[in-house]
């Protein structure tokens, strides 16, 4: 008998985690064929869009923006608005950034920047020195939003 409820118990449990798994709902949105990077660019679990980290990368020139840590955030932001808006989601959905500095003595004119784009409910953010970005980056944001 304790051996029948214990199978009964074992079924249950896995058929509850199962269930668990089976219902949330991920969808993996890949980065463009022709960059051959190793991540996605953004992936959505049920109401959450995850985006990877974004920089001041002009897609125009194939270069990063030229003119510092200002001009890069603010094309870092651009570039973010652009794949949340793609994805179903906006500026106004997101709940939390983290952003990566590679000097932290820049921290103040990133986040004089960052802040214009979030000027009626910022989201949660962290911010921390980094040793190297991509490309040399100055500054690179990953950001979370809902999507509807």
């Amino acid at each position: 008998m304790k051996l029948v409820i214990s199978a009964i118990a074992i079924t249950v449990a896995m058929l509850g985690q199962t269930a668990t798994a089976g219902s949330v709902d991920v969808e993996y949105y890949g980065m463009p064929a022709e960059l051959n990077l190793p991540f996605s660019e953004a992936v959505r679990v049920d109401h959450m869009l995850y985006l990877s980290g974004k920089l001041g990368f002009d897609s125009a020139t194939g270069k990063l923006v030229e003119g510092g840590i200002t001009a890069e955030t603010h094309q870092t932001m651009k570039n973010i608005k652009v794949s949340l808006e793609k994805f179903g989601s906006s500026l106004s959905e997101v709940v939390k950034c983290t952003v990566y500095l590679a000097d932290m003595s820049e921290w103040a004119a990133m986040s004089k920047v960052y802040i214009s784009y979030f000027p009626a409910k910022p989201p949660a953010r962290s911010a921390l020195g980094a040793n190297g970005l991509a490309l040399g980056a100055r500054t690179e944001i990953e950001c979370m939003a809902t999507v509807h």
